[in-house]
């Protein structure tokens, strides 16, 4: 039967019975991210597959020189191994339950014993101050209990025998004895943390459209790979050592490997930048997320208010004087036990009481809606919801109601406390008022105003009740304040319905704030949620990107991609603007990158097709050219613009509008290179010659894609892109062309480089109006 059970607890053998079947309260590991895992991710990917397989093909022709690029590979791997790893550590440490060790009642002897030590049918002893271990049945005694770590209730909740009590909630008052019903994984918070925990891969959209890049690669790079090396080795009989030099060039350019350490880059920036702020942020891609953003789910307590309740002002009613009413109010609030957050706000100013003689004490609850203390001296003081205090609800009751705060009413009767604390005394006299608020966050207002200037989506899911919870919104100038629901009363499919339509959603329990964040992800949006409580942990893990107060539970922090270290919930347009700055300048910056994917492609496809038009093409550029170009086009100046601050929306197609771009500038590096060849078969250049001129013609392009990307100009990028990119461009070329293989002998070279800088010019400058004119 239920009531069932013996003041012996279990036996000695019964431990051990229930220990090998397993019914230990010990949480399993199923479902984390492990090393192995982190390391399979970053590593064994197509992208440095295809580089390795380039890389050894050059280390075993010995070209050492060529393989400088692979550095930016192990870059890449090392950084999203850290990145991750960081996040495992963190993700780790979280624990809802404490390990204080818990009284165990076993073969008729008290003893203490560590949680993950508790068996199924255990009987364990509860007092003040303790937290439950497991999920239990109360078999003996009162309690009140807070549960707001995993409900997001604030109030207390009575437990008295065949109460269910939930591990990770506090008993506040009383003393029990439980017996143990569920252990390990079964918990309701071994269930949070294990759904927590669940490995949550790293995403980049960035990284993500690079990977798209790598898969086409993968698709054609071994044909295309076979064919150049045959074409070197036996239609140009060229030596092996040269012929994998000139085959592996494009191979490499239709990888775009800049771009991601330039992202990596950019991101590492950004959280050094958000961390002088105040901002921590524990998961570096996750700015990279926020950028686009277009739905936030936000928590009320800690987010929109301050998440501290205070005591507003008091009235005292009928002729009660203020000195009599402050008075009792401070007896009371002196000698009660709560330590719920409104205790807490009124002890702040009423707790210096003088001590008075406590009778019996009934805690507040959030099912009674109030609490008293009986005096030997004075009689009983009541504490609670004037609704259920008083006949008569005051004016000044319903007018603070309806700005969303919380009223409670102090009342006085003569007679002792009720035995079956269930019904107050039947000759309360009111009191007074207190009016109790927990203040909206100063600057809020302006803040998600500006939020929906940008078009992001503003939903609030709290546990509190819906009503206040609207009225809270309304102060806060949310526009759509009257579209709340009561969560607790809607079953799982009623909730899903509700969700498209609804702002404000009320009474949520953590596996609803889930399912709400989950279905509106499957709307193709993406999501942020902020909070501060264990109740919020499901929520965050769902979200694209969280966002947790540094004020709000441990385990909450742990679990958050960012934490607002002064909890200021008016930090997020900062942060949201490191994001977009990260994103529109990669964006801007990219199709410098992909200029060489494009060329590389096209002459690579060229010199395949070329030996059926009789004349065997071979790829004009070496890995050492090619990395030369990159050091003063791909390097500095696209580092330099990653840090310029750009706060406009995010396009949403990034690769598709940055190879658009990039595709004017590949085409006409492939015409400017087919182009030399034929004025070389007709002057007879050797291969040093044309290699000279597609080298400057490679240079002139690129310098012109970064002029571009620089638009509009000022001074300071102007100076960059003469002095370093231009500058030491030409310059590199005259004195590093005995290593760059390129020699100018010929008299025509000069004006011909100018010839074809000029043209490359007007082709640059109608491709930007044409393109001006048609968006316009």
């Amino acid at each position: 039967m239920k009531n069932s059970w013996s003041k012996e607890g279990l036996t000695a053998a019964q431990v051990e019975e229930q220990k090998a079947a397993g019914h230990i309260n010990q949480i399993s590991k199923q479902g984390q991210n492990t090393y192995w895992l982190i390391f399979k991710r970053n590593i064994f990917t197509l992208f440095n597959l295809l580089n390795l397989f380039i890389v050894i093909a050059l280390l075993a022709v010995k070209a050492w020189s060529d393989t400088v690029f692979f550095s930016v590979i192990i870059i890449n791997a090392c950084s999203g191994i850290l990145v991750e790893v960081r996040a495992k550590w963190m993700i780790d440490r979280l624990n809802l339950i404490s390990q204080d060790l818990v009284e165990v009642i076993r073969d008729g002897k008290t003893e203490k014993l560590p949680p993950d030590q508790l068996v199924l049918g255990d009987l364990i002893t509860l007092s003040t101050g303790d937290q439950v271990p497991s999920d239990a049945r109360v078999v003996s005694g009162f309690a009140e209990l807070n549960e707001a770590m995993l409900t997001g209730e604030s109030d207390l909740v009575p437990k008295t025998a065949d109460s269910e009590i939930l591990a990770g909630s506090f008993l506040v008052s009383g003393h029990i004895m439980a017996i143990v019903q569920k252990v390990g994984d079964d918990n309701y918070a071994s269930k949070l943390m294990l759904e927590a925990k669940k490995d949550k891969a790293v995403g980049s959209r960035i990284i993500q459209a690079l990977d798209r890049v790598a898969s086409f690669t993968g698709k054609i790079i071994l044909p295309f790979g076979i064919g150049l090396l045959l074409e070197a080795l036996y239609l140009k009989s060229l030596p092996t050592k040269i012929a994998v030099v000139y085959t592996s060039t494009p191979l490499l350019g239709m990888l775009p490997k800049g771009i991601a350490l330039l992202t990596i880059t950019a991101l590492l920036t950004a959280v050094i930048k958000l961390g002088r702020k105040k901002v921590l942020v524990q998961e570096m891609y996750s700015v990279e997320t926020l950028a686009h953003v277009d739905t936030l789910c936000l928590d009320k307590t800690g987010t929109i208010t301050e998440g501290k309740m205070r005591l507003e002002r008091t009235i005292p009613l009928g002729d009660t004087p203020v000195e009599l009413f402050e008075n009792y109010l401070s007896t009371y609030i002196t000698a009660s036990e709560d330590s719920n957050p409104t205790a807490r706000a009124i002890r702040q100013i009423y707790g210096k009481g003088a001590s008075q003689h406590v009778v019996t004490a009934i805690p507040f609850s959030s099912q009674r809606k109030w609490g008293a203390i009986s005096f030997s001296d004075i009689g009983s003081l009541y504490l609670g919801a004037p609704e259920l205090l008083m006949s008569e609800q005051p004016r000044a009751m319903l007018e603070a109601q309806a700005q969303g705060s919380r009223t409670l009413v102090l009342c006085h009767s003569k007679k002792p406390l009720r035995a079956d604390f269930e019904h107050p005394a039947d000759d309360l006299v009111p009191l007074g008022l207190l009016i109790i608020a927990d203040p909206i966050r100063k600057g809020v207002t302006s803040t998600l105003d500006y939020l929906k200037s940008q078009d992001v989506d503003l939903r609030i899911i709290s546990g509190d009740n819906p009503v206040t919870v609207s009225n809270i919104a309304r102060k806060a100038g949310f526009d759509n304040y009257q579209s709340y629901i009561d969560c607790s009363v809607l079953s799982e499919t009623e909730l899903s319905a509700k969700i498209p339509e609804t702002t404000i959603f009320g009474r949520v329990s953590p596996e609803q704030k889930r399912q709400i964040v989950r279905e509106l992800k499957e709307q193709e949006r993406t999501v942020a949620m902020t909070g501060d409580g264990v109740n919020d942990i499901l929520a965050l893990r769902e979200a694209d990107c969280s966002i947790a107060m540094a004020e709000g539970d441990p385990a909450t922090r742990q679990v958050a991609n960012l934490v607002l270290l002064e909890s200021d919930f008016n930090d997020v347009p900062e942060i949201l603007f490191e994001g977009r700055r990260v994103v529109n300048n990669i964006a801007r910056v990219a199709p410098i990158f992909l200029v060489k994917t494009v060329y590389s492609f096209a002459l690579a496809l060229l010199c395949l097709v070329s030996p059926l038009f009789g004349d065997v093409i071979i790829f004009p550029f070496t890995p050492l050219q090619v990395t030369v170009v990159d050091q003063f086009m791909e390097g500095l100046p696209p580092f330099l613009l990653s840090f310029e601050r750009n706060n406009k929306l995010v396009e949403k197609d990034f690769l598709r509008l940055a190879v658009l771009k990039a595709i004017p500038s590949g085409i006409l590096i492939t015409a400017g290179v087919l182009f030399i060849r034929i004025l070389g078969h007709f002057f007879a250049w050797g291969l040093s010659e044309q290699a000279a001129l597609s080298y400057y013609i490679l240079g002139l392009v690129t310098l012109l894609s970064v002029l571009r990307a620089s638009l509009p100009l000022n001074l300071w990028r102007g100076l960059l892109l003469f002095f370093w990119s231009f500058l030491g461009f030409m310059i590199s070329a005259y004195y590093l062309s005995p290593f760059l293989q390129i020699k100018v002998t010929s008299h025509i070279f000069t004006p011909l480089i100018v010839f074809m800088a000029i043209a490359s010019l007007i082709f640059f400058w109608a491709d930007h109006w044409l393109k001006k004119h048609y968006t316009s």
